[in-house]
């Protein structure tokens, strides 16, 4: 299993149900889907701090297992 990883949200468009979220230390955004979002209300907003797993998946790096 990977590694978490903490980082905070960029941007979460809640109608599309996804965004990106910057892993702390870095400069580059990680893709997040809704589905990907542990809990209930499967929603994030900017400026949120969440802890995640980095995979690559459809030809880029994603946030998986995101909990707020």
């Amino acid at each position: 299993m990977s590694e978490r990883c903490e980082g905070i949200v960029q941007y979460f468009d809640r109608e599309k149900g996804y965004g990106f979220v910057v892993p702390i230390g870095q400069h580059d955004a990680i893709y997040v889907r809704r589905e990907d979002i542990e809990g209930e209300t499967r929603t994030l907003s900017e400026g949120q701090q969440v802890s995640f797993v980095i995979e690559l998946g459809r030809g880029r790096f994603e946030a998986r297992a995101v909990r707020p």
